[in-house]
């Protein structure tokens, strides 16, 4: 029999399951010149390595929370983790450049469960401003995952490229083996809907023809593209603009996560204090006061790392501190179908991560100047997008 843990143990497990994407893209982050040489290969056919992890886990996403409604969250976790575990061990022993590829998708397909479920489970056991509190909890820790991946990818560095992706199937099994002691079923058998192609669509189909939904949620995941467009040009960025080392790259993710962290923070303390009105509002004058201060920084400055990583660090805290609001009113919208609507909310924050893995970085790494109007770009996105919907209308 499963104990009762508490309401902060819970939100641990729950970052550790969101965590595994963003590990999973950032771990492997400082051997990208190692494997360029181990392969082989040229920068653009590494960098392609994210893009064959992100399509799939973005497309995938869009069944990971039916999945869960139907045979339980539990059982969706179980085997999504599983198959993670066994993709990241032939990432492990992949010996050329086309089986890293074939091994990162299949944990594409895979790791999307633990972050769709999670966000799921989070609403499904909380309410109100608790919910909206431990949301913020959840998203504070998962933010510690981008600054200490790169810093453990580089540390496992020393031993060898391949102690990477063991590390990421160990990390994977353990956190399988915790949902499984201590998370409860949230998703009990009479509340299950059945699994097909056909009921899918007709979800999906209420969740994405609902106006409110896809406005807060391309808000959010906007909001979070602008950050992470910085993430996925990180090799490019920090080695050849900023001149940093292979194994420098906390230079950049502890600054930015710990702006994150902070705005997790205050958004935890603004709940059932101020309206998420207000807090949304007061998140976006200050990304915008920020990501124009990174652009003008970018041309009056000479690139270094103090001046360049600073206003990504600063952006962060008031991208998160908008987050939890809009991921709460997005999975408020369809409660009967909450994993449905989780997977929808992931599949579209990662189907624009993918677009700049893909298409918009390999543009505008060229300078730090092209990453500052890219943040820039994605926020005003973001802003046009929540002006329009009654969240930012809201008393």
């Amino acid at each position: 029999m499963k104990t009762q843990p508490s309401p902060l143990f819970l939100s641990v497990i729950l970052a550790s399951l969101a965590a595994l994407a963003p590990f999973a893209i950032d771990t492997y982050l400082p051997a990208f010149p190692v494997l360029e040489s181990n392969f082989q290969a040229t920068s653009l056919q590494l960098q392609q390595s994210l893009t064959f992890y992100l399509l799939p886990y973005a497309l995938m996403t869009l069944w990971h929370g039916a999945i869960s409604d139907s045979i339980g969250r539990i059982a969706a976790i179980k085997w999504g983790l599983g198959i993670f575990v066994i993709a990241s061990i032939g990432c492990a022993f992949a010996n050329n450049i086309e089986t890293l590829w074939f091994f990162r998708a299949l944990q594409g397909l895979s790791g999307g469960a633990g972050n769709v479920v999670a966000r799921a489970m989070v609403r499904d056991l909380f309410s109100g401003p608790q919910a909206q509190r431990v949301m913020a909890t959840v998203q504070m820790l998962f933010g510690i995952a981008p600054a200490i991946a790169p810093i453990m990818g580089g540390l496992l560095l020393g031993i060898h490229w391949q102690a990477i992706f063991i590390f990421l199937a160990l990390y994977a099994g353990v956190s399988l083996l915790a949902a499984m002691r201590f998370l409860p079923e949230t998703m009990p058998a009479g509340k299950r809907v059945p699994l097909s192609a056909k009921q899918v669509i007709k979800d999906y189909r209420t969740v994405f023809t609902d106006k409110e939904f896809n406005l807060v949620v391309f808000a959010l995941s906007a909001n979070f593209a602008g950050f992470f467009v910085y993430v996925l040009a990180s090799p490019v960025f920090l080695v050849k603009h900023l001149g940093l080392g292979d194994h420098q790259f906390g230079w950049m993710f502890i600054p930015t996560v710990c702006g994150m962290v902070l705005g997790s923070y205050l958004a935890k303390r603004a709940a059932g204090k101020y309206t998420q009105s207000k807090v949304i509002k007061v998140a976006y004058l200050w990304m915008f006061v920020i990501a124009t201060l990174n652009i003008l920084v970018c041309f009056v400055l000479p690139s270094a790392p103090a001046y360049n990583i600073a206003p990504i660090a600063l952006f962060n805290v008031g991208m998160a501190l908008a987050m939890p609001i809009l991921s709460l009113a997005a999975l408020d919208r369809h409660p009967k179908i909450r994993g449905t609507a989780a997977s929808g909310q992931a599949f579209i924050q990662m189907l624009l991560s993918t677009v700049s893995a893909g298409l918009i970085v390999p543009l505008v790494w060229y300078a730090p100047s092209g990453l500052a109007i890219t943040m820039a770009g994605y926020l005003v996105c973001g802003w046009l997008m929540i002006r329009k919907s009654k969240l930012w209308a809201s008393r």
